[in-house]
């Protein structure tokens, strides 16, 4: 049986990624750090925060507080859209408030050139493929890989057409999920070497997820947490997935993946969920970034 929580996929940078990791997204303020600093020593080895979460600072706390070499551990964070402009400054705060040297991947958040004197407009003179570009120059000595999130079909097409872009994105985040599987995407990624990892891998606290039958019959089958089969759902499909939680019997519960496996008729019965929702829309962005095209 796999050894879930050891293992890791190969970026195109050549890079491993753990595929197991602690998610930071939404996580209050004053418990991020603590989470961090246990997750690390439970034994997980990839922590996943962004400059918009507003904790990169707890997080870095967290991360000096564990005791884990800085070597050991492997870091994303992203860009936020209002610094879209300012990519050379925006990984410089990152690093700063983080602690460390250099990141292991930097991702582009969304889509979205936002100004930053009105969060409700988009640049007229400025786009993501503009960013990329200046992402493209940021140094392996401060950002090993850098990646995307929140990329559907029709934008990365847009992004890798570009005769700007030189560099294949190492990794899409995406909201990833059995209410929210995007197959297409999945394989377009894969396609592409571009590394998928799942956001939201566990639907979110009131998500119609948690009730559904089919979820909970597996969870009663396998003697498993409906989060347990969530996650290893994503990661028997082949993504790496990011559960989020503040909560340290959870953070330990979440990372307890090894030594079984779902049948695959069970995997197949969670990828024929017929209901669907988003976690997280564009609906707050001044520009549309999801057409339908992922699955």
């Amino acid at each position: 049986m796999t050894e879930w929580t050891k293992k890791t996929a190969t970026l195109n940078t050549g890079a491993k990624i753990p595929l197991v990791g602690l998610g930071t997204w939404q996580s209050p303020p004053g418990a991020v750090e603590k989470a961090v600093e246990a997750a690390l020593r439970i034994g997980y080895r990839h922590i996943d925060t962004a400059l918009a979460y507003d904790n990169e600072a707890e997080v870095g706390k967290g991360i000096a507080a564990s005791g884990v070499p800085r070597s050991e551990i492997f870091i994303t964070t992203k860009l936020d859209n209002p610094w879209h402009k300012r990519v050379s400054e925006g990984i410089a705060s990152s690093l700063s408030s983080l602690g460390v040297g250099y990141v292991d991947l930097y991702l582009m958040h969304w889509p979205s050139s936002t100004r930053p004197d009105d969060l409700s407009k988009h640049h007229d003179d400025w786009d993501f493929i503009k960013t990329w570009a200046e992402m493209q120059k940021i140094p392996s000595t401060q950002a090993r890989a850098i990646g995307v999130s929140n990329f559907g079909i029709t934008n990365l097409e847009k992004l890798l057409s570009a005769p700007t872009t030189t560099v294949v994105p190492a990794v899409n985040q995406i909201e990833l999920h059995p209410n929210n599987p995007s197959p297409k995407l999945v394989a377009y990624n894969t396609n592409k070497e571009i590394h998928t990892t799942g956001y939201s891998c566990l639907g979110s606290t009131n998500s119609p997820l948690h009730k559904d039958p089919t979820l909970l019959d597996i969870a009663e089958k396998t003697g498993r947490t409906s989060a347990q089969v969530l996650l290893k759902w994503g990661l028997q499909k082949g993504w790496s997935v990011i559960p989020k939680s503040v909560t340290e019997s959870r953070i330990r519960e979440n990372f307890e993946l090894d030594g079984w496996d779902l049948e695959e008729e069970d995997v197949e019965r969670l990828s024929g969920l017929k209901d669907r929702f988003k976690v997280c829309g564009d609906a707050w962005l001044p520009v549309k970034v999801f057409f339908g095209d992922d699955e």
